[in-house]
C-alpha cells in the first residue's frame, strides 16, 4: 500500500489557475488513480481519474479545465486546474485504488474567491 500527499492547494480568484500534485511513497505503475473534492455539506465526489492503462475520466463540471496527468518515474499525479470557479471550493483528495487496497490522502483545500 502507498501512502498519498497532497499539495497545491490554496486560495485563487475566479478564473485563476491552481496546479495540485499527489506524491505517493511507492510505485504508481498499474495503479488506479483519482482526484475527489468533497464541499462542505455534500458528498466526496469524483473529480477526474487516470487508469491503470493511461486512460482519463472527468466530472461533467470540470471537463475542459481540469487536466490529470501523472509522471510514473516520480510517482505523482497532478490535477491542473483551469478557469476556477467558486463552486470548485473544496477539500481535494487523491485516491489509489489497487486489488488489494485502497488509499486516500489527506486532503489539499481549495478556495476560490474574489
Amino acid at each position: 500500500q502507498v501512502q498519498l500527499v497532497e499539495s497545491g492547494g490554496g486560495l485563487v480568484q475566479p478564473g485563476g489557475s491552481l496546479r495540485l500534485s499527489c506524491a505517493a511513497s511507492g510505485s504508481i505503475f498499474n495503479i488506479y488513480v483519482g482526484w475527489y473534492r468533497q464541499a462542505p455539506g455534500k458528498q466526496r465526489e469524483l473529480v477526474a481519474a487516470i487508469t491503470s492503462g493511461g486512460s482519463t475520466n472527468y466530472a461533467g463540471s470540470v471537463k475542459g479545465r481540469f487536466t490529470i496527468s501523472r509522471d510514473i518515474a516520480k510517482n505523482t499525479v497532478a490535477l491542473q486546474m483551469n478557469n476556477l470557479k467558486p463552486e470548485d471550493t473544496a477539500v481535494y483528495y487523491c485516491n489509489a485504488r489497487h486489488p488489494t487496497w485502497v488509499s486516500w490522502g489527506q486532503g489539499t483545500q481549495v478556495t476560490v474567491s474574489s
